[in-house]
């Protein structure tokens, strides 16, 4: 059948209609999705922001809220790879933790009114995409209201690969990118588990929209059987725990899940908590935050090595600036009234977590296998997954030792120490708590660094 040269046109015509119509929808749906301003932002800032809603399940109303933050002009964005970063709990918000204490450009003043400039921020070497996971955790939703009480880990990874799929249809100019994904705590399960996913979908396709190039995780929940023995050994030669009760930990913790511990577990872990006392276990040699009163004379760096004093009351002040309305609206965030308030946590999604496998190790080993970057990395002054569980965990691996175990250094001190692997890097970094960024922002972005660039930390004491 010959085709007129009229008709030629006017098919050539056609096509290009539609091209332009789908690229002016998804120049529309970002331009609806940039952030021009945040509330008590700092003039000036440099770089591009972006935030909304991904619809990830249709039937169930599930909608998973999103924060891009690019890298700054100066620095090309366009020639930067995109890491996702991911909080654990499970149930607690990336945007609380990940993006105003730890990685993000911004921190929030005390009163929760105004914001300044993280000058360590990561967006100086990637662009970041927080999300908000799952449904019921900050300003995700769900129509759906037992989604609330049935999350897990299985539904948790499909929602987060659904979301990253569709959100590159609306972020194209991120298709084919370096892509990686971090977090910390439970994200231990989140972060190797949509590893997985990405790496089985990608898998025989050649360049794939998601260029996954590795995982970097810290302080992560690994192996229950592992956590509890690092954990328990780590209070007792911290001087946190009696004897006795190290003792009582070993016979009723070893074999059980740490999400869903036994009955005398339990009780024994009620035990240590009374016997550890009021300190701050994220962070064992900080004080907690009691009051505000009470902490004026703790931010005043007593602490000689903490780069910068540390604010243990962050969390409050982000629950005051995220409830704020005209924040929200900046943000384009609770589009839909949810009724309750934005908070740091989802106590109903933690407490009802449905599945959680015991151990990550088999898809370490798995995405090994595979070549996956893999870096893991340990603040060592925190109690809840401290670096002797994360050790022993890695150590179960039985990987073969490609560097030995060495010190790294940032200006002439010593920042932590590391240890090579075949296939897995571990990074310790001295001083840090359980948020490592927020403790020691410094030699976190150090230690983000060598990870991108695939190289050992610094080895000179220079």
């Amino acid at each position: 059948m010959r085709i007129s040269l009229r008709s030629a046109l006017c098919l050539v015509l056609v096509i290009v209609l539609l091209v332009c119509s789908s690229l002016a929808s998804i120049l529309s749906d970002q331009e609806r999705d940039r952030i021009k301003s945040l509330p008590g932002q700092p003039t000036n800032v440099g770089f591009s922001q972006y935030s909304g809603y991904v619809t990830v399940n249709e039937q169930a109303g599930r909608a998973l809220f999103y924060w891009l933050i690019e890298s700054p002009k100066s620095r090309k964005p366009e020639s930067r790879p995109l890491v996702l970063w991911l909080n654990g709990g499970p149930g607690c918000s990336s945007i609380a933790y990940g993006a105003a204490e730890e990685i993000g450009p911004f921190r929030i003043r005390p009163k929760g009114n105004s914001l300044f400039m993280n000058p360590y921020s990561w967006n100086h070497l990637a662009n970041l995409l927080f999300l908000e996971s799952p449904a019921g955790v900050g300003f995700s939703y769900s129509n759906t209201t037992s989604d609330l009480y049935n999350s897990g880990d299985q539904r948790t990874a499909e929602d987060a690969y659904t979301f990253l799929v569709k959100w590159l249809e609306r972020f194209p100019q991120y298709n084919h990118r370096d892509f990686y994904i971090a977090g910390e705590s439970y994200a231990g399960h989140y972060v190797p588990q949509l590893s997985q996913i990405v790496y089985w979908r990608n898998k025989g396709v050649q360049n794939p929209f998601l260029n996954f190039k590795g995982f970097m995780v810290g302080n992560a929940v690994t192996d229950d059987y592992h956590d509890y023995i690092g954990t328990f050994e780590y209070w007792w030669t911290h001087g946190l725990i009696s004897d006795s009760t190290y003792r009582i930990l070993r016979v009723n913790c070893n074999s059980g899940s740490s999400q869903h511990p036994s009955v005398e577990c339990i009780k024994a872990l009620n035990i240590a908590d009374a016997e550890q006392g009021n300190i701050d276990p994220y962070s064992i040699y900080t004080h907690p935050c009691n009051s505000t009163s009470d902490l004026k004379h703790k931010l005043k760096g007593h602490y000689p090595w903490m780069s910068r004093a540390y604010d243990p009351c962050t969390e409050r002040h982000s629950k005051v600036y995220f409830n704020r309305p005209e924040v929200q609206k900046a943000l384009h965030a609770n589009v839909t009234g949810i009724s309750y308030s934005w908070e740091t946590c989802s106590d109903i999604v933690g407490n009802y977590w449905d599945d959680s496998p015991k151990s990550m190790l088999p898809i370490y080993q798995e995405l090994i296998q595979a070549g996956v970057r893999i870096w893991v990395f340990s603040g060592d002054t925190d109690s809840v997954v401290p670096v002797t569980a994360t050790r022993y965990s890695i150590d179960a691996l039985k990987l073969p030792t490609v560097v030995n175990w060495y010190p790294w250094y940032d200006n002439g001190k010593v920042g932590g120490w590391s240890q090579v692997y075949k296939g897995l890097t571990l990074v310790t970094v001295a001083g840090a708590g359980h948020e490592v960024p927020l403790h020691r922002p410094r030699q976190a972005f150090i230690l983000f660094r060598s990870f991108l660039e695939n190289k050992p930390m610094p080895q000179k004491a220079t």
